[in-house]
């Protein structure tokens, strides 16, 4: 490290200067999208992910703002809301590029959660045991499904009762399930269905329902929701959860070259731009123009900020 700190400094006293590399990333592209994608790039965790990026820095997300500008320009606000639409729709993806899509494992304790995770993750992320109540924390891996970035969580089982540190693990579940991106309920498919899982059904209208454990006898009285049928332990149906999962997240996925806003500036900018145009307002161009994310040095600080650098 000395090597390095001499170097800095001298390269300061010659008139230099010290910034971080995200920001050297945004000035060295004169597109200031391109410079955005590059950055995020560097924390892509997927192939299809990165590929995504990859257009963006080529231009995709670029030249549609352009189209849309040209629209505004000539007074067509009708088609510029609806480019402005299309964009819009994909934010969900651009959102997750990079940050992964949160989805949360809940249920009653012993239904095989902590086994769910492990299919998935193809490895023990996290630990198994016959007793009720195992999982006190929350247990957290980042994987893939169908390309896309997923954190998958594995929570404390939800019931009524239990120790004050039981309670504390569902205090926690219920913390994580009110951020994720989707819930999957997981049930004992051997075990009468009861009214406390109806309730937790009943919440969590959106979830996505897995009857786990489907290698031994069903109880089918009373009659359970539909839902996935999987067991863990033999891989039974961890397929078609895979793909479930794959069609909540993203049920439309961009087409190779499509335009893709992914960084929180932009996405503000065609929301403010989308209001323009339904209140046809002619000054709507004004909210898109074409380097729609500004260099920090001109606008608020980095997201993300890291160590510095020294540039020239």
């Amino acid at each position: 490290y000395g090597a390095v700190a001499a170097l800095e400094k001298a390269l300061l006293e010659e008139g230099g200067r010290t910034v971080s590399w995200q920001q050297w990333a945004y000035e060295r592209d004169e597109d200031a999208i391109a410079g955005a994608a590059r950055i995020a790039l560097a924390r892509a965790r997927t192939e299809r992910a990165a590929l995504v990026l990859l257009d963006q820095f080529h231009g995709a997300l670029r030249q549609a703002i352009e189209a849309i500008c040209r629209a505004l320009s000539r007074g067509d606000t009708a088609s510029a809301a609806r480019q402005i639409e299309t964009l819009l729709a994909r934010v969900n993806v651009g959102r997750h590029l990079v940050e992964p899509w949160r989805v949360v494992l809940a249920g009653p304790p012993n239904v095989g959660k902590s086994s769910l995770v492990n299919a998935l993750m193809g490895f023990a992320r996290a630990i198994v045991h016959p007793a009720s109540g195992t999982t006190r924390d929350v247990v957290s891996a980042v994987t893939a499904v169908d390309g896309w970035p997923v954190e998958l969580s594995d929570t404390a089982g939800l019931r009524a009762g239990g120790s004050e540190l039981e309670w504390a693990g569902m205090a926690l579940a219920q913390q994580k399930l009110a951020d994720a991106d989707l819930v999957i309920l997981v049930f004992d498919s051997s075990v009468p269905w009861s009214a406390t899982e109806a309730a937790l059904v009943e919440d969590w209208a959106d979830a996505l329902v897995v009857h786990n454990k489907c290698d031994l006898p069903s109880a089918t009285d009373p009659p359970r929701p539909e839902g996935l049928p999987t067991c863990a332990l033999d891989g039974t149906g961890i397929d078609d959860l895979v793909r479930a999962m794959a069609g909540r997240l993203v049920p439309r996925a961009p087409p190779p070259g499509a335009a893709v806003p992914f960084t929180p500036e932009q996405i503000d900018r065609l929301e403010s731009a989308a209001h323009a145009t339904a209140r046809g307002h002619a000054g709507a161009p004004d909210a898109l123009p074409p380097a729609i994310c500004p260099a920090p040095s001109r606008a608020r600080p980095l997201d993300h900020p890291t160590s510095p650098a020294t540039a020239p």
